[in-house]
C-alpha cells in the first residue's frame, strides 16, 4: 500500500511549476545521511485515487504539477497515480516523481514529465550542487532531457 506523509506547495523541485509535493513513506534505499529518514519507515495515510484527487481539487489551478516524493517501494502504483492524473486533468498538471533509484524506471517516460534519480548523497549535494549524483529529466516526446543544470546556480 502507498502511504503518504505530508505534502506542500513547493517552487523549487520542477523548474518553473508550482508544485504539489507529496512525501510518501516505505523507500526501500536506506541512503546513508538521508535527509528524510522518517520517510523510510512504513508510516501515513493510504494515498489513492480518491485522495489524490481530492488534494488536486483543494489546490485547483493554484498548481501546475504534482510530484511524488518517493514510492520505490511501490513502483506500479505511483505510475498509477500519474496515469490517472494525465487522464482526468489531461495536459493542465504535469507529473514528476522523485526517485532515489540509481537507474530510470521502465514506464517513466509513459507516466511523467519529470523525473529524478538518484539516491541522496551528502557528500555530493542535492540537485542544486554541480557535484550531483542525481538528475532531473524532463520527458519530451518520450525523451528524457536532462535538465540538471536548471536547478544548479
Amino acid at each position: 500500500m502507498l502511504k503518504y506523509v505530508n505534502y506542500d506547495i513547493v517552487f523549487q523541485e520542477i523548474p518553473d511549476e508550482v508544485t504539489l509535493s507529496i512525501n510518501l513513506s516505505g523507500c526501500p534505499y536506506r541512503c546513508r545521511e538521508c535527509h528524510s529518514p522518517a520517510l523510510q519507515k512504513d508510516i501515513g495515510e493510504e494515498l489513492d485515487e480518491d485522495v489524490l484527487t481530492g488534494l488536486l481539487q483543494a489546490y485547483g489551478k493554484t498548481i501546475t504539477c504534482i510530484c511524488f516524493m518517493g514510492g520505490d517501494a511501490h513502483p506500479e502504483k505511483v505510475y498509477e497515480l500519474a496515469e490517472h492524473v494525465q487522464k482526468k486533468w489531461q495536459g493542465t498538471i504535469k507529473t514528476a516523481w522523485y526517485s532515489g533509484k540509481d537507474s530510470i524506471h521502465h514506464r517513466a517516460s509513459d507516466c511523467f514529465d519529470f523525473v529524478k534519480t538518484g539516491p541522496y548523497i551528502k557528500a555530493r549535494g542535492g540537485l542544486d550542487k554541480k557535484t550531483t549524483n542525481q538528475r532531473l529529466y524532463q520527458v519530451n516526446n518520450g525523451c528524457l532531457v536532462d535538465i540538471t543544470y536548471r536547478l544548479q546556480k
